[in-house]
């Protein structure tokens, strides 16, 4: 704007339209940035469901249409360990024990109360069709062994107000 003889700085008036303009620029970037890290949080959930339920359809179809379990002990040791026909499991392969590992750890679940928890990667076991999510358990993933059917154990929606649980 205007000089003052020998003085070089900014006028009050230039001072708050820059802070105007700051404020708008971050009132439009913020919601922008965190939609996408709930979209990041959404392909993750639907890319570890996706591996998740490879390794339990191969490991059923490699063990006559069984399903890993039936406890969650057992269903990460048959998807992360060396198995049998029978689904024996070892750490090391042997000629009695060729198939897998279909997983090298449970992948945690990325959505949800139990996201940022060290229980992230654990599973719960369910007797119900579908899985019944009981978030306060504090699991990342519920199972349902008889059925193979592998969803997070959150109650939550995305941001499009789709169940995560119908991922």
């Amino acid at each position: 704007m205007f000089l003052r003889k020998g003085k070089s700085a900014f006028t009050l008036v230039e001072l708050v339209l820059v802070i105007v303009i700051i404020g708008v620029l971050a009132a439009v970037a913020i919601p922008r940035l965190s939609r996408g890290s709930a979209g990041a949080g959404n392909a993750a959930l639907a890319t570890n469901l996706a591996m998740v339920r490879n390794a339990i359809n191969l490991y059923a179809a490699e063990h006559n249409n069984t399903f890993p379990g039936p406890d969650a002990q057992g269903f990460v040791d048959k998807l992360t360990k060396f198995s049998d026909r029978t689904g024996t499991t070892v750490t090391t392969r042997d000629d009695s024990h060729p198939y897998g590992p279909y997983l090298l750890a449970i992948p945690p679940c990325p959505v949800g109360e139990n996201a940022n928890k060290d229980t992230a990667n654990k599973v719960l076991i369910s007797t119900t069709s579908p899985p019944t999510p009981d978030p306060s358990s504090g699991e990342g993933w519920v199972y349902n062994a008889t059925t193979g059917e592998f969803l997070p154990n959150t109650d939550a929606k995305d941001d499009a107000g789709k169940l995560y649980k119908t991922y």
